[in-house]
């Protein structure tokens, strides 16, 4: 969740905008159907994980405080950790960029953000590698 003014530009040309970014050959952008409305507001992103193995994709709901305001799909999403060269980054992207939106470096948000919540909610772990197939990779 990202509480920021809404007055302020806090997304692509106005609308709350998600991309999912796999491995820079695919980009899975979900946008908001209406601009982000003047004042201050919650913007809210969920991602609802297919679960049953790695990899898998997931619904993505976007929400200006408690309104639904855009959905769309990831289809498959990165199977393992994130490269050592990325970072969890807000404001700006001190890797490589995020989206397509993005030139290749230098690009910052100007605006407020008042504060950002991460959430994991509750996780099964049925996406992990089950033990007998972490044990074949480390034989092979």
């Amino acid at each position: 969740m990202v509480c920021a003014d809404a007055e302020e530009q806090v997304a692509h040309e106005g609308k709350l905008r998600y991309c999912f970014n796999f491995f820079g050959i695919e980009h899975y952008i979900i946008s908001a159907e209406q601009p982000i409305p003047a004042g201050k507001h919650q913007v809210r992103m969920e991602f609802a994980y297919d679960g049953g193995g790695l990899a898998k994709g997931g619904d993505v709901p976007l929400y200006f405080d408690v309104k639904p305001v855009g959905a769309g799909r990831v289809e498959k999403t990165i199977p393992t950790g994130y490269s050592a060269d990325e970072a969890c980054d807000v404001g700006s992207d001190t890797g490589s960029p995020a989206s397509p939106d993005y030139g290749p470096t230098g690009i910052r948000f100007t605006g407020r953000i008042e504060w950002v919540q991460l959430d994991i909610g509750e996780d099964s772990h049925d996406h992990l590698i089950p033990p007998e197939e972490r044990f074949n990779l480390a034989m092979a």
